[in-house]
């Protein structure tokens, strides 16, 4: 069956106890009865401001509850969801708004400065959503807190499982680009999952709505990595569709004792992380107050985005060990290529995921590659996929393609495949290093040098090179005792020489944004590589 969102989340809001907390952002604590009166009052006061179905409704903002609720008010009045990234300065606003055709405008009043740049410059966007803020917002905009009072009524409208749903992505090159699902074909994904883990799959919103309703040990969110990035937002979502709760973060930057003080006061049972960046902090926390955090709730820790070293995941397993790490090889194009499971009862190599029925790996003639042959390829994924990405047909071109009758996502990672059918992530085409005509992929020297002593993460990329063409560089951040020999003999164990870094810098600074994501730019700074 084929659901809408919207109409998802209301049946959800209908059948689940309207006391059980649904979000909480700090000391902010939000009821499912709070967020369906207010999602309902700012669904239909948007409406009343003219949003038609299929308008862009665009989100610019911080974590926060008020963002939670904002997304289900979008999918009740029938908008299309367009996240923004809120380090975006004015130009790069602007080009989002303008490039997904936005209509709809719900901004923090902490980036109200660049906001105020943009709006003569946006002449589409009709409405703007001012959340939080001291003061009254300025004359073009309207207060979140003023739209979301009512009476809550549901809405009452047709809802379509074709609806659009955007996730821009920045890419490799070039500005971002807005990748294009449907309700339907995220919802298939999901009841997919569901139903590979023997979960029970419904075939009506009624009938997932009961689920929720009489599940004792529904989904209890804590959300690490922002909203406005595929990870954060599609895991908290989740949650809340599944009729259960969402904590989000109060601190600009992530603050490891935040995420577990949340875990203690909630007894959550989900912990939503992207990577190492995320990850090794809440380890080092544990380790250095054992005591302080009751974790022996927790049942999974989901990471996507980057890859996830094994050392960290074994020392979280110490801590929960009624826990799974699930490490995800997924994109906003590619969702759900595959997984990297563990528990205490077991580990796996990192970077080694075994796909699901809907992933290939193919070799220059779009024929799968042998497991066992050492041969590298690229990874596809079957559908459901996404529609296009918008604006630009070339790429969709590039990446939606039909092979041997199938539409397929071709989602620019190389692997190779094991004997025993799992696939060996080797990372991006577009950011591998060719070493006089060796191909190198950089995320596997980085795990490898994750693996050395001293070394707490690393970023790897292409440097000139006058003999190659190119070498290998890498940074390490590593706050004490690094030993590049030490370093350089650990490597030889683990890669063929053409494959060691000809430059490593240590730094005892961070190597990743905000979100959890590699900082390639800082680290080439770093480095000195141009």
């Amino acid at each position: 069956m084929s659901f809408n969102f919207g109409d998802l989340i209301e049946a959800v809001g209908a059948a689940v106890p309207g006391d059980r907390v649904a979000l909480a952002h700090g000391e902010q604590v939000i009821d499912w009865d709070g967020l369906r009166i207010q999602s309902n009052n700012l669904a239909r006061a948007l409406i009343h401001r003219g949003l038609q179905p299929g308008d862009r409704f665009a989100f610019y903002a911080y974590n926060s509850a008020d963002y939670l609720i904002a997304l289900m008010a979008c999918w009740k009045a029938r908008g299309t969801h367009v996240n923004v990234n809120y380090r975006y300065v004015a130009d790069e606003l602007a080009y989002i708004l303008a490039d997904s055709d936005a209509a709809v405008l719900v901004y923090d009043a902490r980036l109200r400065d660049c906001v105020s740049e943009v709006v003569d410059r946006s002449p589409l966007v009709r409405t703007y959503v001012e959340i939080g803020g001291d003061s009254a917002p300025p004359a073009y905009a309207e207060a979140f807190d003023d739209l979301i009072a009512g009476d809550g009524a549901p809405l009452g409208i047709a809802r379509d499982p074709q609806d659009r749903f955007f996730i821009y992505t920045g890419g490799t090159t070039g500005m971002p680009k807005g990748v294009v699902w449907t309700h339907a074909d995220l919802n298939a994904i999901a009841h997919g999952a569901a139903a590979a883990a023997g979960l029970p799959v419904p075939t009506s919103v009624e009938e997932a709505a009961a689920f929720a309703a009489a599940n004792p040990d529904y989904p209890r969110t804590v959300c690490g990595p922002p909203l406005m990035h595929g990870t954060g937002l599609l895991t908290s979502y989740g949650s809340l569709l599944a009729g259960g709760f969402v904590a989000t973060l109060p601190s600009r930057s992530f603050q490891p004792t935040e995420a577990l003080d949340a875990i203690h006061r909630w007894k959550a049972n989900r912990l939503v992380v992207v990577g190492d960046a995320f990850a090794r902090p809440i380890l080092e926390a544990l380790d250095a107050e054992p005591g302080r955090w009751d974790v022996s709730s927790m049942q999974l820790i989901n990471s996507s985005g980057v890859m996830w070293t094994q050392g960290v995941k074994d020392g979280l397993i110490r801590h929960m060990p009624g826990a799974t790490c699930q490490d995800n090889f997924s994109s906003s194009e590619a969702i759900g290529m595959g997984v990297s499971l563990t528990t205490k009862d077991g580990t796996v190599e990192t970077a080694k995921f075994v796909v699901g029925p809907r992933c290939r790996v193919l070799d220059d003639d779009d024929k799968d590659v042998v497991p066992g042959s050492g041969v590298t390829g690229k990874v596809v994924l079957g559908p459901p996929n996404p529609v296009e990405y918008h604006k630009d047909p070339e790429k969709s071109a590039r990446t939606f393609r039909v092979i041997d009758g199938l539409r397929y996502t071709v989602s620019g990672d190389y692997a190779q495949v094991a004997e025993d059918g799992s696939v060996i992530l080797l990372g991006r085409g577009s950011a591998c290093i060719n070493s006089a005509g060796e191909k190198i992929f950089p995320e596997e020297v980085e795990e490898a040098l994750k693996l050395c002593p001293k070394v707490e993460d690393a970023l790897v990329f292409a440097m000139a090179d006058p003999k190659w063409g190119q070498a290998v560089a890498a940074v390490v951040q590593s706050s004490a005792g690094f030993d590049e020999d030490v370093t350089r003999d650990s490597l030889r164990t683990r890669l063929a020489g053409y494959k060691l870094p000809k430059l490593i810098v240590a730094t005892d600074q961070s190597l990743r944004a905000p979100n959890g994501k590699a900082d390639y730019a800082r680290a080439k700074q770093l480095a000195g590589v141009a």
